[in-house]
């Protein structure tokens, strides 16, 4: 008897390190081949990271072809890789980012289910044209209306589709790995820095975190850690406040996770600065790893960190004052971790995770069948 077969459309492939889409599947591919699946991971050339020895090669990696801008990437390797599964038909689709959701009727077409999670509210994103942003809410309309099923990564983003779209779906959040004990990465001290780790657009608050650097690293190290992907404004104004303040470092974008862990296991402070979007994987990530966490004060942000969470502002004086405060507060930090790590043992485990993701798919499949 034939294995049920999976793909995965929408992220950079197999095995990637780009963000929370990839990170997600990195856990899930090899879950689902454990359990009996044939996966499949649609990507890029030059986005899988080559000889990764965690990279399980039962899991099937198809690259097609795309343009590699941040306007049109996604919808060219969304329709490229839609194409392709359509082709091929799988038992079932499993869609990342709505975006895809106007190539969801090809899938219908041809008879494959689809469930799509349908991530954040891309629309309302700075970081997007006017163009880009309406591009983005149609794709979720025609997500709602052609999704077999649809997955919300958090309470508030589900409450959200079902008043906007009128769409039901489940909840199925980010998981994180509570790691081992690390070494203090080099030239650091443990719980004696700063760290804000984020892709560099606006709405993850990067630009009133770098007005409050300043400030902070006249006490402590602070480290950041991320880019635009693309350079422009907030590269350069990282770049810049390290080489004008000694204990400001930017390491860029990080794919070493041991190092990326290390990191939030050993820091002092993290700012998390995401402000749209639902369960998002670094915060997740960061409080299995035990840091303690300062957090934008998000409908989101709340969510995951629950009533003992610490909150602030998005205003450059109030991210210093709260941050200083809290590095002056050995107690205050050490709350803090062991809140965030209960959090993450209980509610954000990648087994349960990975189990829900493939109950869905197993549903949308025997559904299929007995249509």
């Amino acid at each position: 008897m034939a294995l049920p077969s999976v793909a995965i459309i929408g992220t950079r492939g197999y095995p990637s390190y780009y963000g929370g889409f990839e990170t997600a599947v990195r856990k899930l591919a090899p879950y689902l081949v454990n359990a009996g699946w044939d996966v499949t991971v649609y990507g890029r050339k030059g986005a899988i990271a080559g000889g990764d020895g965690e990279a399980d090669t039962r899991v099937h990696s198809q690259l097609t072809m795309g343009l590699e801008t941040k306007s049109l990437s996604t919808l060219s390797y969304g329709l490229t890789s839609t194409f392709h599964a359509a082709k091929h038909k799988p038992d079932v689709a499993l869609v990342m980012n709505v975006a895809n959701g106007y190539f969801l009727p090809l899938l219908n077409a041809r008879g494959v289910p689809s469930l799509m999670n349908v991530d954040g509210i891309e629309w309302e994103r700075a970081k997007w044209s006017p163009l880009a942003q309406r591009v983005f809410r149609r794709g979720a309309i025609l997500s709602a209306r052609w999704a077999s099923g649809l997955v919300f990564d958090s309470l508030a983003i589900g409450d959200y589709w079902r008043h906007t779209f009128g769409a039901e779906g489940t909840f199925i959040p980010y998981g994180g790995d509570i790691p081992k004990s690390l070494d203090v990465p080099h030239g650091l001290t443990h719980g004696g820095y700063v760290l804000m780790v984020a892709r560099f657009v606006p709405e993850n608050s990067v630009p009133e975190f770098f007005s409050a650097v300043p400030e902070i690293a006249s006490r402590y190290p602070v480290v950041i850690v991320g880019s635009t992907g693309y350079g422009g404004e907030l590269d350069e104004k990282a770049k810049v406040l390290a080489e004008t303040y000694q204990h400001v470092t930017w390491l860029g974008q990080v794919s070493n996770d041991e190092l990326l862990l290390a990191l939030w296991q050993h820091a002092g402070a993290y700012f998390h600065g995401h402000s749209v979007g639902g369960t998002n994987p670094a915060l997740v990530q960061a409080i299995a790893a035990g840091a303690p966490v300062l957090a934008r004060d998000t409908i989101f942000n709340r969510e995951v960190l629950g009533p003992d969470g610490n909150f602030v502002d998005p205003e450059p004086q109030k991210i210093a004052a709260a941050v200083l405060q809290f590095m002056d507060s050995p107690a205050m930090r050490e709350q803090a971790g062991e809140a965030g790590l209960h959090r993450a043992q209980k509610h954000y485990a990648w087994d349960t995770v990975c189990n829900d993701y493939e109950q869905c798919l197993k549903s949308l499949v025997l559904r299929d069948c007995d249509a």
